[in-house]
């Protein structure tokens, strides 16, 4: 079983990133749409999730705290390493173009980490009962096509190649099936799972309002990437709906 789940989740954020990549034309309306599903992400599946893993003995405002921190921790990277910003005439283009490449490897590597999360709480789910983890892995794969278009865009938005962009969906697509084996050997406690979902959350947060979301209308009409947006909000609205969480 965990094996059929492994590979399905593979495929799912291999043909998302596909599809981003096969509509790199339309990349405006690509990253509004992801950076609507990475912030419906933080705010319907990974917030809840942490919340309720970290359980009675956390106080939810703790939660918050890290959640907080996740989002104050990516600011720093992104504005003391990253040289965050379009084009400004402090940096020369040098600058600027190694600023992008790590700007994009980071939220790419990211986006992957909480993808080997995933597969991890998949993984440790089967553990406490078949149920468990099969309400888990459902959704994960709901939100695996999602996740394969976030890398893609992450990428290709900050200047990569076409092959970069392949590599860390390969690396995304990869993650989960490998946090499924890593579970195999060792176990964490649903409080430590939970803080760690939190953490995440707070830097997809900055990831989808202060990254994806302004560029995605930078020099494009705002209404159509807007809509975008509203609609990659929704849709990870409904799946995780769907999926049970």
């Amino acid at each position: 079983m965990l094996t059929l789940i492994a590979l399905a989740a593979f495929a799912a954020t291999m043909l998302g990133g596909l599809f981003a990549m096969r509509l790199k034309d339309r990349l405006h309306l690509i990253l509004g749409f992801s950076a609507g599903a990475v912030i419906g992400v933080a705010f319907f599946d990974l917030l809840p999730e942490a919340v309720e893993l970290a359980g009675e003995g956390t106080e939810p405002s703790f939660v918050f705290l890290i959640v907080a921190l996740g989002f104050t921790l990516y600011l720093l990277l992104d504005r003391l390493f990253f040289l965050h910003g379009h084009g400004g005439h402090e940096h020369t283009d040098e600058d600027a173009s190694a600023a992008h490449c790590r700007r994009g490897a980071f939220g790419a590597g990211s986006l992957s980490a909480h993808s080997f999360i995933d597969g991890l709480a998949v993984g440790l789910a089967f553990k406490v009962s078949p149920s468990v983890g099969l309400v888990v892995a459902l959704a994960v794969l709901a939100h695996n096509f999602s996740d394969g278009i976030n890398t893609v865009s992450m990428i290709l938005k900050n200047a990569g190649t076409r092959a970069l962009a392949f590599r860390w969906l390969l690396i995304d697509a990869l993650a989960p099936v490998a946090g499924i084996s890593v579970a195999y050997f060792f176990s964490v406690s649903e409080e430590q799972l939970g803080l760690i979902l939190a953490l995440f959350a707070g830097s997809f947060l900055y990831i989808g309002a202060s990254d994806l979301l302004p560029e995605s209308h930078h020099a494009h009409p705002m209404r159509w990437t807007t809509i975008s947006t509203v609609i990659g909000i929704g849709a990870l609205y409904f799946i995780v709906r769907f999926a049970g969480i």
